[in-house]
């Protein structure tokens, strides 16, 4: 019998929807009948996890279009655009995301196609990041759907354990905001990022640290986060294939080869990753970028297009109480070729007049007749404006003080309440 206060035993078997405790040889839920049973050795002593929204901009649009349940739908750009979602029905056709859309059409002709919706999928995100803090205050946020958590010292509070506690969250997230997520659970992030993965939609993984040796070793090298095409042709080179043949390698040895990213390959391959979760990790960069229905060489046409996105990104950093102090560049050939130019500013800045300039003089060296089918602009070098504020020049101070007045009242009356003039016609230079 466990002694007051104690965390609650647990087994290594209960259901995921009544989570009600079940013996390791159940197949089925005994109270509720239910076939979701997770089952674990090590389900009381694990405690970080990964919860990854099942393809999020896709289940936002089929919560609020119940008519799309059935069908294939894919969340992107025009025909010269790309994936931004595509939901599991879709992908059974092939449809993967950043693929082209010309292409997912080609393996999907009948997917409905969706123009993304930011502001709704943020607002989403949000709630589920609100959920996320009520389990444990670390939460590391990856992405807009995505995020390591930490719930080491909460069996008490939730009167659960970590795994329990889990499935209780994934459960009432999707009765309550309408859509599904995928959680793996393990005892560092590396593994937990892969468990969420083995399981989706709806998913729950396990994986500890004596199964994490003969589960990896017959992946490719590239499995291993960080190892991009390059790093893994430089690995194929010198017999490195799949992660056994790292697991194979001295520790030593790897190092001689590769400096410090052979030892984090060496812990990788077995499974070993000491990464805290870090609450306080922000963004690193606010950008927004647009894929062109037909291919734009002209500057006074991407001037209009580079005021908008300027006056989105400024819009964000506003909203995060952020400033940044590189502003940088994005242009995409006809031909697919990328160019990526960034220029760091002395004081840092969240205004859209500012962020404009200076893409804009980045965008004028780059105009010799060259065709664009894409352009972006973004910040980076981020701050809280508590930290900026001391730094921040007196033009900007100036400036702000009018694009506010602006903001207040699109706020009152909608975002076509005030147009500045450049999105009609190109200007003769940016606008103050």
């Amino acid at each position: 019998m466990s002694q007051p206060g104690a965390a609650p035993f647990v087994p290594g078997c209960f259901c995921r929807d009544c989570l009600a405790d079940m013996p390791d040889s159940a197949r089925r839920c005994a109270a509720c009948g239910s076939p979701k049973l997770l089952r674990h050795r090590a389900l009381g002593s694990l405690t970080l996890a990964h919860i990854d929204c099942d393809a999020f901009y896709a289940t936002v649009e089929k919560r609020d279009n119940p008519e799309l349940i059935d069908r294939p739908v894919i969340v992107g750009g025009g025909k010269r655009g790309v994936v931004s979602a595509a939901c599991y029905i879709a992908r059974t056709f092939g449809v993967r995301s950043a693929m082209p859309m010309f292409k997912a059409l080609d393996l999907c002709p009948d997917a409905v196609v969706i123009r993304p919706d930011m502001a709704k999928y943020v607002r989403v995100g949000r709630e589920v990041r609100q959920a996320m803090l009520s389990l444990t205050p670390l939460v590391e946020p990856l992405s807009i759907d995505e995020a390591f958590l930490d719930l080491s010292g909460t069996e008490r509070l939730h009167g659960a354990s970590a795994a329990k506690t889990l499935a209780r969250f994934a459960r009432d997230l999707e009765r309550r905001i309408g859509i599904t997520v995928s959680v793996g659970l393990s005892c560092n992030k590396f593994l937990a990022k892969i468990a969420s993965d083995l399981d989706k939609p709806r998913g729950f993984a396990v994986i500890d640290q004596q199964q994490a040796c003969a589960m990896l070793a017959e992946r490719p090298v590239g499995f291993i986060f960080g190892v991009g095409p390059a790093t893994q042709e430089r690995l194929v080179q010198r017999g490195f294939r799949t992660i056994g043949d790292l697991q194979r390698a001295d520790e030593i040895d790897l190092m001689r080869q590769f400096g410090a990213e052979g030892q984090r390959l060496w812990r990788l391959a077995r499974g070993i990753d000491n990464r805290p979760v870090e609450p306080d990790r922000g963004a690193k960069s606010i950008s927004n970028e647009v894929t062109f229905e037909h291919d734009i060489r002209d500057l006074p046409t991407l001037e209009r297009i580079l005021w908008s996105l300027s006056d989105k990104v400024s819009a964000r950093l506003k909203s995060a109480d952020l400033y940044g102090s590189t502003v940088t560049l994005k242009l995409k050939t006809a031909d697919f070729r990328q160019r990526t130019r960034a220029q760091t500013i002395h004081a840092p800045t969240q205004l859209a007049a500012r962020i404009f300039a200076i893409s804009r003089e980045l965008l004028a060296k780059e105009i010799d007749g060259t065709a664009f089918r894409l352009i972006g602009t973004g910040v980076s070098a981020l701050q809280p404006g508590s930290a900026a504020a001391d730094d921040v020049d007196l033009l900007d101070r100036r400036q702000a003080s009018a694009e506010r007045a602006i903001d207040d009242l699109r706020k009152k009356f909608g975002d076509a309440a005030v147009i500045r003039g450049i999105a009609y016609q190109g200007p003769e230079k940016p606008p103050t």
